[in-house]
């Protein structure tokens, strides 16, 4: 299977426009995040308690955030999902820079590849794989948007 680079996913119209194809990728890394984001209770697939995992999603162009040992929600406390640190990494990045999202909660690695005989989640890898229909959606809604 030949895999394209991002630019040439979308390099048919966008090359004609300036700006549309850091727009798609933009647009294409927020749908991502979003749909890794997305409870089960709304159709997703990160099952939500506290609200903890969620909350605990990090965004860098250096390096992968890591997973802390030590970082467990407080007993009776819940957690706001709060995007401004994500959508502010995804905005102030360039289309040649690596976007590395990650959860630092402790027990985030078992939610996605299960243990102990857990059904792995996989909220991380499912979006993942879904990049090549995300730029597509997107390239599509900016055409449209562009009357193209």
């Amino acid at each position: 299977m030949v895999k394209l680079s991002f630019s040439a996913q979308v390099a048919a119209f966008a090359e004609k426009i300036p700006g549309a194809v850091e727009a798609v990728f933009k647009e294409s890394v927020q749908e991502l995040v979003a749909e890794m984001q997305t409870p089960i209770g709304q159709g997703g697939r990160m099952r939500v308690d506290t609200g903890f995992l969620r909350a605990s999603l990090m965004a860098s162009t250096a390096a992968m955030p890591a997973i802390s040992p030590n970082r467990k929600p407080v007993d009776g406390q819940s957690y706001g999902y709060d995007a401004g640190q994500i959508e502010a990494v995804i905005l102030g990045s360039d289309i040649n820079d690596t976007l590395f999202f990650g959860y630092s909660a402790a027990y985030a690695g078992h939610r996605e590849y299960g243990s102990n005989g857990q059904t792995p989640d996989a909220f991380v890898r499912s979006a993942a794989q879904r990049w090549d229909s995300i730029v597509e959606m997107k390239a599509r809604e900016l055409k449209s948007r562009l009357g193209l």
